[in-house]
């Protein structure tokens, strides 16, 4: 005799089916927040240093004045901010490398969740690592007596969030393309250059001239001149958006195209 399931095993929702948006769900992304923020290194190395970096290079430019008005330490707390959030993002997204390393993504493929969703959590994670890096960055400056219309610290403080989405692109390409070991030691000397010659540490308009045609060109320029707009009163610039889309679009198609080279081979 044949049994018959019951009407409720009969309709129970397939295990195989593929989990709602591929896997990416809150909880998932907790978890990985709480995993960042528990590592004392990557917060001293993103929240701690540019801070420091503030204080330093911030403070003697007190009672200092931009042409329209605004305070000189106001434009290096902004500078200092992208610098902050870009670290933050870059590492954040470079931390795939330590994964890779310790197998993490050979057991993910045994999982429903999808390649997509896995990146997605980690440009989500950079991000909120960039948006923490932004919060302290101005919290700092506040402290030190930075005053800002609060128009001007929102448009600041968004731009310089939203346009490090390009180094969280750059953090899953440079983990997807060099070995745990090394990675850190690619992004340290890699984002310091970079700030240098995008004007975050020195206003690309005080570099020799070839030197600042060539800072026009790096991925760090566009977020540094969108993010302190607000502040200078500049207005938006096309060439330094373009370069912030360019740059985001070439770091991401990199990323994704090593993501696909690295997971066929598990």
């Amino acid at each position: 005799m044949t049994a018959t399931l019951p009407t409720s095993a009969a309709t129970t929702v397939d295990p195989r089916r593929p989990p709602a948006l591929g896997g990416f769900s809150p909880a998932l992304l907790g978890i990985e927040l709480r995993r960042v923020l528990r590592n004392r290194r990557t917060l001293a190395f993103t929240l701690i240093m540019p801070a420091v970096f503030f204080l330093i290079f911030g403070l003697p430019e007190r009672g200092e004045q931009l042409p329209n008005g605004r305070s000189v330490i106001a434009y290096v707390m902004v500078s200092l901010a992208v610098y902050a959030a870009m670290v933050a993002t870059t590492s954040a997204g470079a931390a795939v490398a330590t994964e890779r390393a310790l197998g993490w993504s050979r057991q993910l493929r045994l999982t429903p969740l999808r390649p997509a969703a896995y990146v997605a959590v980690k440009v989500a994670t950079a991000m909120a690592l960039g948006a923490v890096a932004v919060c302290v960055e101005f919290a700092v400056g506040a402290a030190a007596g930075v005053r800002l219309p609060v128009d001007v610290w929102l448009l600041c403080g968004v731009a310089a969030w939203l346009g490090s989405l390009v180094f969280a692109a750059f953090g899953l390409f440079i983990g997807y393309l060099v070995p745990a070991e090394n990675v850190m030691q690619f992004i340290g000397p890699i984002l310091a250059v970079l700030a240098m010659f995008g004007g975050l540490f020195v206003p690309v308009e005080v570099l020799p001239e070839v030197i600042a045609d060539i800072a026009r060109f790096t991925p760090v320029y566009g977020v540094g001149e969108l993010a302190r707009a607000p502040l200078t009163g500049d207005g938006l610039s096309l060439g330094a958006l373009a370069n912030l889309v360019a740059w985001t679009v070439l770091f991401a198609v990199a990323a994704t195209r090593l993501f696909r080279r690295d997971t066929a081979r598990v």
